[in-house]
């Protein structure tokens, strides 16, 4: 039996405007999509379509885990690099880690989350101390629930 072999990406979208838009995991899949079919045609997308999964995706900070073939994952890379708008709204991805497995996606995602939260508490008042404390755990929880 043949194993499948995945790369993880862990991204995160800066919104070049100040009000940052809604995303969903649909809307980052179709523009991970039209990005490689513009930029490596219908073979690239061919090749890349099967595997192509967006597995996580965080509202709050911006994150999200994508999954890719092995052999495949320099393309989708490609693409987000070349993504210039998400949503309508100009975005710049950013590619924080690439694991071979989920499980270093998933470590590498909370420590991130940890370090965005962070910084925001750092910018904000004391108040906002317990809502942050909740989406850490909340989110937490999330990704350590991820399944292959």
């Amino acid at each position: 039996m043949v194993r499948f072999k995945n790369r993880w990406l862990l991204v995160e979208f800066l919104s070049c405007g100040d009000p940052a838009p809604t995303l969903t995991s649909k809307q980052i899949y179709n523009a991970i999509r039209d990005s490689v079919i513009e930029s490596f045609g219908d073979a690239g997308w061919g090749a890349v379509a099967g595997s192509l999964t967006v597995k996580y995706f965080s509202p709050t900070t911006q994150i999200c885990i994508i999954r890719v073939a092995r052999d495949h994952h320099t393309t989708v890379w490609g693409g987000l690099t070349l993504l210039r708008t998400l949503g309508g709204a100009p975005m710049i991805p950013h590619v924080i880690h690439l694991s071979g497995t989920l499980k270093k996606a998933q470590l590498a995602t909370i420590t991130h989350n940890r370090t965005v939260i962070a910084r925001r508490r750092a910018n904000a008042a004391a108040h906002t101390s317990d809502a942050y404390d909740a989406y850490l755990a909340k989110s937490t929880r999330e990704i350590e629930t991820l399944k292959d």
